[in-house]
């Protein structure tokens, strides 16, 4: 052995990252730095600090590497075979690159070869190497960075990051969409805190809509883009739709202690609060649970949510409360869902929508900027909170009438009328407050903000099914405080995924 290529198989697979930071030390202590300002001098120790660790991570696999090497090669024939199903011929000096957020290091490892057999890196299962090029760590950052900004500004963060371009849009892209496929095992596989049967079991469902390419909108959506005919070619007129969303269903499963209230509590009564009566405050969320996707019909992500529920009522001794905004179909299904689980739920039609209806009609009867349109609604919200929402139906009816308002002035009045009529079953909100019910479904018109609006439906953004389900899946799963819990599982999928026991040929490396 000459004694060139002794001292390259005895060196320190560290000198590289002991070395560099040598020299980071005496860049940084020499007479040029010490007239930098500190800026420039924190811009270089981060850069220098960046490349150590490469280099000592470099370093690492370079040590595993030459310990495999050796292992492999004191092995005979037989051994080898045991090892690897048969396969006895090694080979050394396999590379392959990895893409961390350190940035890009070299994986050398042996390969054990067979006639007519696919080579085995025992090392790759060893390490748990990625299929492709992006390491887990990479991969992670991009998914926390892919789901709260644009694919733009996810590399952006990642090349500041990493100290260069760590990979291309379409590779963030496929990246998270990969992350999220074992979101729908971990909650299988997950169970909820327990609560006592006094402890409210709520619900609330809502949708919306989120801009799709094309070719990804639902069936029904995209004939009525193809019949739908244009005023103008360059922009919609009143009441035009340009049918370009596909609807994403979401909903939110909480525990809440109840808390009884008084009509007052919800509206102020005419005049405003004095201060003299403190205000009583409603049920408190706790424990919540998010779900949503727009690629699953309406009645999966329904059913997703009883599941929650029941998970944590299995024995349904707890009070179920479920917080609608009116949606026929919405209802149509969480009551089929209810009856085939043979659970008894409380539907409370949410108290938000049935002032906003009332807002509506009350610009049939005074102007926009009216001071008295406070007060009627007010007025018309408290009977309704009393349990007499049929009479304050009946009093818009006659004033309407009384006025002699045109079908076209009246429009909003008896669509406030009708909203009523249609959900007389919902909106017993007497009994919901003696009770202690919560009758806002502001949870999840928050969720469908938060996980929608605030990132899929930014400028510009236009999705396909998959891209965007795994954004909004993912966001769910942040938002419910399981990522980091989420993350051990996804990696542990993708080791079983990639290395099966039976073919993982693993054995003990030497540390």
């Amino acid at each position: 052995m000459s004694a060139r290529y002794a001292a390259a198989t005895t060196a320190d697979p560290f000198d590289r990252a002991v070395s560099c930071l040598t020299s980071l030390i005496t860049s940084l202590s020499g007479h040029q730095a010490l007239h930098l300002s500190h800026d420039r001098v924190e811009e270089q120790a981060e850069a220098g600090a960046r490349e150590v660790a490469r280099l000592v991570l470099q370093g690492h696999l370079d040590l595993r590497a030459r310990r495999e090497e050796a292992q492999l090669s004191a092995l005979n024939r037989a051994a080898r075979a045991a090892l690897a199903q048969g396969r006895t011929r090694l080979e050394k000096g396999h590379r392959r690159r990895l893409n961390t957020v350190l940035g890009p290091v070299t994986v050398t490892r042996c390969a054990l070869r067979g006639p007519q057999l696919a080579n085995v890196h025992p090392a790759d299962a060893q390490l748990a190497l990625p299929r492709e090029r992006h390491s887990l760590g990479l991969r992670k950052l991009a998914v926390l960075e892919a789901v709260r900004g644009s694919y733009d500004t996810t590399l952006e963060a990642i090349a500041r990051r990493c100290g260069g371009p760590g990979l291309g849009k379409r590779q963030a892209e496929q990246l998270v969409q990969a992350a999220a496929v074992d979101i729908a095992a971990f909650y299988a596989a997950h169970t909820p805190v327990p609560a006592t049967k006094e402890t409210l079991l709520v619900i609330s469902v809502d949708g919306k809509g989120i801009v799709m390419l094309p070719g990804h909108l639902r069936e029904a959506t995209r004939k009525a883009a193809e019949r739908a005919k244009r005023t103008f070619r360059t922009r919609l007129s009143a009441g035009e739709k340009n049918c370009r969303k596909r609807m994403a269903t979401l909903a939110v499963v909480h525990d809440a202690a109840p808390a009884k209230r008084r009509v007052h509590d919800i509206i102020a009564p005419p005049g405003g609060r004095t201060g003299a009566r403190v205000r009583r405050p409603g049920p408190k969320a706790h424990a919540k649970w998010l779900t949503a996707s727009v690629r699953d019909a309406p009645q999966k992500v329904i059913a997703a949510a009883f599941d929650q529920a029941e998970a944590r009522d299995p024995q349904h001794r707890r009070c179920w409360v479920v917080l609608v905004d009116g949606a026929t179909h919405q209802l149509d299904l969480i009551q089929a869902e209810a009856a085939r689980r043979k659970v008894t739920v409380h539907i409370v039609l949410d108290i938000v929508h049935v002032i906003e209806k009332l807002w509506a009609a009350a610009r049939c009867f005074h102007t926009a900027t009216d001071p008295e349109a406070e007060t009627w609604v007010g007025h018309k919200a408290a009977r309704i909170l009393a349990g007499d929402a049929a009479g304050a139906a009946a009093d818009i009816r006659t004033q309407a009438d009384r006025l002699h308002l045109s079908h076209d002035d009246r429009a909003a009045a008896d669509t406030a009328c009708r909203y009523l009529a249609n959900n007389a079953d919902f909106i017993d909100y007497e009994h919901a407050l003696a009770a202690g019910w919560p009758i806002a479904s502001g949870i999840v018109e928050g969720a469908a903000r938060h996980l929608v609006a605030d990132r899929l439906d930014i400028t510009g953004s236009r999705w396909g099914v998959p891209g965007a389900e795994a954004v909004l899946t993912l966001r769910a799963l942040i938002s419910n405080g399981d990522f980091d819990s989420y993350w051990t599982f996804h990696a542990q999928k993708e080791r079983e995924r990639l290395y099966p026991k039976d073919d993982q040929h693993a054995y003990a490396l030497l540390a």
